[in-house]
Formats: C-alpha cells, sequence, structure tokens
C-alpha cells in the first residue's frame, strides 16, 4: 500500500509523540515501573516512525516501517560502542535523549512494539479515513 501522507498530519503526530515521550520521563514516578521501562522507547519508536513517514512521504508503510526499525536498531546497538566524545555526547539532555545510554535487549522489543503501533495508526486510522 503506498500512501498519501499529509505533512501536516505527519508533524502533528511526530509533535504529540515527542510531547508524550517528554511527558513519560517527566511523569515516570506515577507509572509502574514495567511500564516505565517500555513506554518511552515504544514511544521514541513511533516517532522515528512518523518522522520517516513525513520525509518519505510517497514511500509504502512497510518501506517506512523497515526504515524505522534499522535506524532505531542502529541506534540501539550504538549504544555498545563507547569513547570519550561520544559519551561526553551521551552525557548531554539531547545526546542522551537520541543515543541512549546503555544496550538493553528489551528495547529492540519496545521499539518493533513502537513501530507496530505506528504501522496500525497509518493504516486502521490514516488511510480508512482519509485524515492524512
Amino acid at each position: 500500500m503506498t500512501p498519501k501522507r499529509n505533512v501536516i498530519t505527519y508533524s502533528f503526530l511526530s509533535v504529540t509523540v515527542m510531547i508524550l515521550g517528554l511527558c513519560a520521563r517527566g511523569f515516570s514516578v506515577y507509572f509502574p515501573g514495567w511500564i516505565n521501562l517500555y513506554l518511552g522507547d515504544a514511544l521514541w519508536a513511533l516517532m522515528v516512525f512518523f518522522l520517516l513517514g513525513l520525509l518519505f512521504r510517497s514511500r509504502e508503510t512497510r518501506w517506512v516501517a523497515v526504515g524505522a526499525l534499522l535506524f532505531s536498531f542502529a541506534i540501539e546497538f550504538s549504544q555498545l560502542y563507547h569513547s570519550p566524545g561520544v559519551d561526553l555526547l551521551r552525557k548531554t539532555r539531547l545526546g542522551g535523549l537520541v543515543l541512549g545510554y546503555g544496550f538493553l535487549w528489551s528495547d529492540l522489543i519496545s521499539y518493533t512494539a513502537g513501530i507496530g503501533i505506528g504501522i496500525l495508526i497509518e493504516i486502521r486510522v490514516l488511510h480508512s479515513y482519509r485524515l492524512d
């Protein structure tokens, strides 16, 4: 399926998921521990999915999903690499949010779940109601 993605819709979705991710991090004391382990990573991958959908508006959903998955997995595996410069970058707020801190296998599952949610939103909601 090749969607017609609307710039405003996907910009809105990307910013909304960014805000939800920051809120999830900021209000983590109110969530059970198991949600804190997975929610931020799932939202991060969902944001990547929507941003790739925004950048590659005419690509198939499958292509965007695979791209988001590869990008997310690459960032996670990059956390196995440590050098003084990269670790210094990770200590900044933005560097830590983008690059993360340490490799966890469970993050790969969270990324897959977040991107799966993005696929469902795109196919079941956006395309069926022609909001894009």
